[in-house]
């Protein structure tokens, strides 16, 4: 879980220095407009995109909140993964070095039961 922790976190700060760049060094709007100009842009936005989307998917079965949930991936779709970094460091931090809790969230107890339950009918 530390290599976790250091990963996420160096994530958040590289993230962090590249959105300050882009910011205070480039527009938005300018270096956008080359971007969908270039077919390898539109690749390069699709791939992200169906990253969010992917990463989106495990935001929204971890948490136990629906409004925590959709605040998460709105925020991810805005600020990419800036907040990918952060939600796995938040995640890691509060797991208690848990992997199950790490990945499964709310859904760990249950999933834990059903398993049990499983065997047990073998």
């Amino acid at each position: 879980m530390k290599v976790v922790k250091l990963i996420s976190l160096l994530g958040v700060i590289a993230m962090t220095a590249a959105l300050l760049n882009g910011f205070i060094n480039g527009s938005f709007f300018d270096d956008g407009s080359i971007i969908l100009n270039n077919p390898w842009g539109i690749v390069s936005l699709v791939d992200l995109y169906v990253g969010f989307i992917l990463f989106a998917l495990w935001i929204f079965y971890r948490e136990s909140s629906l409004i925590t949930s959709i605040v998460w991936i709105i925020l991810l779709m805005v600020l990419g993964f800036f907040i990918g970094s952060l939600y796995v460091f938040v995640v890691a931090m509060t797991s208690k070095d848990d992997w199950l809790l790490f990945f499964l969230g709310k859904n760990k107890a249950s999933l834990i039961k059903l398993g049990q339950t499983h065997v047990d009918e073998n």
